[in-house]
């Protein structure tokens, strides 16, 4: 029997077991259909099932209102970086994004190519260890554009600006592990690699009105009003990774839903960011008050040791901490399938390495 290992990557996600058993017999033999989850035709009456009920379990656990259209696209979240601003940027309206790192970069370098962009506010100055507060967004822009949980950065937005502009809010990384208010955004977008499921699957949950308010020509594969008329079947979609995010929101709602994640998840952050703070070897990377609670990143104060402790943390079972190549250091992330447990593992793990004879050897401050 292989060694437990505690996968604290970034990303795709880890899932239960009790998903992961689910989906295997699934992929043996689907609900005694004699066919495979992977074989069964989304036209059919077994995928017509599971798409409805994945659409109703994302509207329950995210309370979301019945103004909003709720479509299930591939592609990713990068292609929203370009389907946004396809769909909703007008030529005498411009959209208003906001920097706080590598994917907003990368949202704000595709928007350009489909007209005006202002960036109203930027965290680079500091290599984005925060998020900018009190800038002004400007009345009659198209969009605001912002990224919630920056998950190579380790910063998160707990509050969202009031503005009559629709928001646009890449959820990538920490929607469902906390409760939101949907119809304060006109628009979220979401890669289920984190939270919901296998990549491969991207969530979309849209106000009506601004899918009504579309007025340029765009091509079929990139126009949300298409997938909302198609019952987000106009071509074939995911049909494994929409049944597997079913099956994993399925566990969330019997879990106790967003309000028990949400407490989880703040104990879990806590528990590490605690033992970050009180270390003699490592530090944490983003400002406190902007903390991430699903990507926690952190650095050693004698950098030249940290791939001592990668090697010693895999060793133990622990994998997936490294940091992001232009960051370095560490990043666990600590999404909704990673148990309070796990996390103790790690802090432990860390512990371990920083008080074991030969580290005593060497300078422990050194910056």
């Amino acid at each position: 029997m292989s060694k437990k290992k505690y996968n604290f990557g970034a990303g795709p996600c880890i899932l239960p077991d009790s998903v992961l058993n689910s989906a295997s017999d699934a992929v043996k033999d689907y609900n005694r259909t004699g066919l495979s989850i992977l074989e069964i035709s989304h036209r059919s009456s077994e995928f017509e099932k599971i798409i409805n009920e994945c659409e109703d379990l994302v509207r329950e656990l995210l309370k979301v209102p019945a103004d909003y259209s709720i479509l299930f696209l591939q592609g990713g979240a990068s292609t929203q970086f370009s389907m946004v601003p396809m769909c909703l940027m007008q030529p005498h309206k411009g959209a208003v994004y906001l920097d706080t790192g590598y994917f907003s970069l990368k949202a704000i370098k595709e928007a350009r190519m489909f007209g005006p962009v202002q960036v109203v506010a930027s965290s680079k100055d500091r290599d984005y260890d925060y998020i900018p507060v009190g800038y002004h967004i400007p009345r009659g822009s198209a969009y605001f554009h912002c990224t919630s949980n920056n998950s190579i950065e380790g910063t998160e937005i707990f509050d969202f600006p009031e503005t009559d502009v629709p928001i646009v809010c890449d959820m990538s990384s920490d929607i469902f592990s906390r409760e939101i208010n949907v119809a304060d955004f006109g628009l979220i977008y979401a890669g289920a690699q984190k939270n919901i499921g296998p990549a491969g699957l991207t969530l979309v949950i849209v106000k009506k009105a601004l899918l009504k308010g579309i007025q340029n020509l765009i091509p079929s594969m990139s126009d949300y009003r298409i997938y909302n008329d198609h019952n987000s079947m106009f071509n074939t979609p995911p049909v494994f990774s929409i049944y597997v995010a079913m099956l994993n929101l399925r566990r969330l709602k019997e879990m106790g839903g967003i309000k028990q994640a949400e407490e989880t998840n703040i104990a879990k952050a806590k528990l590490l960011y605690d033992a970050i703070d009180s270390s003699e070897c490592f530090y944490g990377l983003a400002d406190k008050a902007d903390r991430s609670r699903m990507n926690i990143t952190f650095k050693m104060y004698n950098r030249e040791r940290e791939p001592e402790f990668l090697n010693f943390a895999e060793s133990r079972g622990v994998v997936g901490i490294g940091g992001f190549g232009s960051v370095g250091g560490f990043r666990a992330s600590l999404y909704n399938a990673m148990d309070v447990l796990g996390v103790e593992f790690l802090v432990q793990c860390m512990s371990d390495f920083t008080h074991k004879d030969l580290f005593k050897n060497f300078k422990l401050k050194q910056i």
